[in-house]
C-alpha cells in the first residue's frame, strides 16, 4: 500500500477526516506579491534594455532610408555628394553607410514634404481604443507613433492607461520611474489646465510622452467629484482642452487609452479627430468590439445632449485594424468576414500578421521598428514590418486628408 504524502505547503487538501484551515490572503500578503512583481519587473528590464537599462534608437541602412524617402538607393548617393542632408556614418569597412533616427527624419521631412503638416493646420489626434484587453492595442499606439515619426512627423503619445503599458514601452517602468507630473493626473484632478507641464522627451527623436502609472487610476474619482462640485463642470472635455497649446507643436498626438469605458477613456475620445480600433479576428473580440460602438454611441449622445454651446462630436475618420490574425486559427476566415462585412468601408486594407517577430519583441519591451538585427527568418521580419508600414502609411494618408479639409481650416 502505497504512503499518503502529506501535502505541499500552499496547497492543501481536504480528506474526510481532516479539513485544513486555509490562509488568508490578506493586504499585506498581495503587497510583498506587488513587491516581488515589481522586483522581476527591474531585473527582467536590466537585462533586455541595453546598455544600462535604457532603450536606444535603431539605425537605418540607405536602402531603409531610401525607401521612406521614396528614392532609390542611386539618388541617395547623388544627394549625399550635396552635402545639404546628413551624410550619415560609415561602417568600419568602408562599405556600407548608416544613419541616425536624427539623421533619417531630416531626411524624410524633406522628401515627403507634401504629407507634411501645412502652415495653419494644428494638429490631428488618434485615439487608439478597444473595451478588451489583448487586442495589441498599446502596440498599435507605439508602433503609428513611431512610424509616422520616421516619415518626419513630430508626435506626442499619451499613456491614459493606469497599467502604463507604452510607458513601459519607452523603456520607463510605471512604478518606479513616473511620477505625477509626468501624467494627465493633475489635468483631471483641476491643479493643471495645460498639458506642457507633463511632456518629456524620449529616446525615440521625434517622439515625445506623457506617461502613466497606476495612480492614475485615482483619476477616475477626480473626474466625478470634479463634476459634483461643479454643475456646469465638462468631465469629458478636460484632456481637448488640456491639449489646445500644444496642438501647434506637434503634427500628431496619439492616445493609448484603457481597455475600459472609463472617464479617462471618453476624455481621450472626444479629444480625438480619429479613432483606431484594434480587432482580431475571434469570435470574443469580434463580440467585444460590437459593444464598444454601443456604448460610445449612447456616451456621445447623451453628451452632445449636455453640450448645447458646441456642435455634435464627429470625428475626421475611423479605421478598424485587424490585428493578431493567426493564419494557422480554422476560425479566423469567418472571422474575418464577419468583421469585413460590419464595418465595410471603415475597415482598414491591411492585416497585422500574429508572427514571432512580434511576440518576441513584445518580451523586450519592444516593437519591430525597434529590432536592429532580427535573429529569425528574414521572410518573418519582412512580413511584420510591411504590414505595420503599410498601417501607418494608410492613417498618414488620412491625417493629411483631415488638414485639407474645408471643415479644418475653418476651424
Amino acid at each position: 500500500m502505497s504512503a499518503i504524502l502529506p501535502p505541499a505547503a500552499g496547497n492543501l487538501v481536504s480528506t474526510e477526516s481532516q479539513v485544513p484551515r486555509r490562509q488568508s490572503i490578506n493586504m499585506e500578503k498581495i503587497a510583498a506579491l506587488a513587491l516581488r512583481a515589481g522586483s522581476m519587473v527591474e531585473q527582467i528590464r536590466g537585462m533586455l534594455l541595453a546598455p544600462d537599462a535604457r532603450k536606444l534608437p535603431p539605425t537605418f541602412s540607405t536602402a531603409q532610408l531610401a525607401s521612406l524617402c521614396r528614392v532609390d538607393k542611386a539618388h541617395v548617393a547623388y544627394r549625399i555628394t550635396k552635402d545639404d542632408l546628413p551624410v550619415g556614418q560609415l561602417t568600419p569597412s568602408g562599405g556600407k553607410r548608416t544613419f541616425t533616427l536624427e539623421q533619417l527624419r531630416r531626411w524624410t521631412r524633406t522628401y515627403r514634404g507634401d504629407q507634411m503638416r501645412p502652415a495653419g493646420r494644428k494638429a490631428i489626434t488618434i485615439a487608439v481604443g478597444n473595451f478588451k484587453g489583448g487586442v495589441a492595442k498599446t502596440t498599435t499606439a507605439m508602433v503609428l507613433a513611431q512610424g509616422l515619426s520616421l516619415r518626419g512627423h513630430r508626435v506626442l503619445a499619451i499613456d491614459t492607461d493606469p497599467q502604463g503599458s507604452l510607458t513601459t514601452l519607452h523603456g520607463l517602468l510605471p512604478e518606479a520611474e513616473v511620477n505625477e507630473e509626468m501624467t494627465i493626473g493633475p489635468l483631471c484632478d483641476g491643479s493643471e489646465t495645460d498639458i506642457r507641464y507633463a511632456i518629456r522627451s524620449t529616446y525615440w527623436d521625434g517622439i515625445d510622452l506623457v506617461a502613466a502609472a497606476p495612480f492614475l487610476f485615482s483619476a477616475e474619482f477626480a473626474l466625478p467629484a470634479r463634476q459634483m462640485r461643479v454643475p456646469d463642470f465638462k468631465f469629458w472635455d478636460v484632456l481637448n482642452a488640456g491639449l489646445d497649446s500644444v496642438r501647434d507643436l506637434y503634427d500628431v498626438i496619439v492616445i493609448d487609452t484603457p481597455p475600459s469605458l472609463s472617464y479617462v477613456t471618453i476624455n481621450a475620445l472626444w479629444a480625438a479627430d480619429g479613432i483606431v480600433v484594434p480587432v482580431p479576428p475571434s469570435g470574443l473580440d469580434f463580440a467585444s468590439s460590437a459593444q464598444f460602438w454601443a456604448l460610445l454611441a449612447d456616451m456621445g449622445g447623451n453628451l452632445d445632449a449636455q453640450s448645447a454651446d458646441r456642435e455634435g462630436k464627429a470625428f475626421d475618420f475611423l479605421h478598424v485594424l485587424l490585428s493578431r490574425v493567426d493564419a494557422a486559427d480554422p476560425a479566423m476566415p469567418a472571422v474575418r468576414q464577419w468583421i469585413q462585412a460590419t464595418y465595410g468601408e471603415y475597415t482598414l486594407p491591411v492585416e497585422i500578421p500574429k508572427t514571432s517577430v512580434t511576440s518576441n519583441k513584445a518580451a523586450e519591451f519592444a516593437t519591430v521598428y525597434d529590432v536592429q538585427k532580427y535573429e529569425g527568418a528574414a521572410k518573418t521580419y519582412k512580413r511584420a514590418v510591411d504590414a505595420y508600414d503599410s498601417f501607418v502609411e494608410l492613417v498618414e494618408q488620412s491625417i493629411v486628408g483631415a488638414w485639407a479639409s474645408p471643415e479644418r481650416a475653418a476651424k
